[in-house]
């Protein structure tokens, strides 16, 4: 089965990739779409460590580096409750997009991967393209591999990110941690 997976940075996709691949089920393919990372220097190491990864390991990968940070700035900006929604459905519309041009059996994503984000919203959304764009989403509890993958990126001395991407997480990330040493 041919699988493309998003990848939202290397340290997030090395151990689901080694695990989808390791099974020998999955023809396993990398797909790079982010704009909603945050700044551009931080796109720009997540993005580099992702080409080395992908290069170093002969993974074959798709590449769409549109940094296109005002466009998903506009369309949170008024809706910033809603930003994870908007950012899921965002990526994973163009990962099962991408997957049905190029002819993928099934699409997923390395988000399914962290244990910060909104699994059931993720899922939901994935289940719903892909009965929209007939490509099967690859359900997968990618948590239970959190530890290795985080060994595995430090073994790999990947650049590891501190905060999921946007410009919300990272204040989010920061601001907390200054209120907390405030007190």
């Amino acid at each position: 089965m041919k699988l493309l997976m998003h990848v939202c940075c290397a340290p997030c996709g090395i151990a689901p990739y080694r695990f989808l691949t390791d099974k020998g089920e999955y023809k396993v393919d990398t797909y790079w779409y982010n704009d909603n990372i945050h700044p551009y220097r931080e796109y720009k190491k997540r993005f580099d460590t992702y080409q080395a990864w992908t290069a170093k390991e002969g993974i074959e990968s798709i590449v769409e580096d549109d940094y296109n940070l005002e466009l998903f700035l506009k369309k949170v900006a008024d809706r910033s409750e809603q930003r994870c929604f908007i950012c899921y459905y965002d990526r994973l519309k163009k990962t099962v997009l991408t997957a049905k041009k190029h002819s993928y059996d099934a699409f997923t994503s390395t988000l399914l991967y962290s244990v910060y984000q909104n699994h059931p919203l993720m899922k939901r959304i994935g289940e719903e393209l892909a009965l929209k764009y007939d490509v099967h989403f690859h359900y997968q509890d990618f948590r239970t591999l959190w530890q290795s993958g985080v060994e595995l990126s430090r073994n790999e001395e990947m650049y590891r990110q501190p905060y999921c991407g946007c410009i919300y997480s990272e204040k989010e990330r920061y601001h907390k941690k200054k209120i907390n040493d405030a007190k």
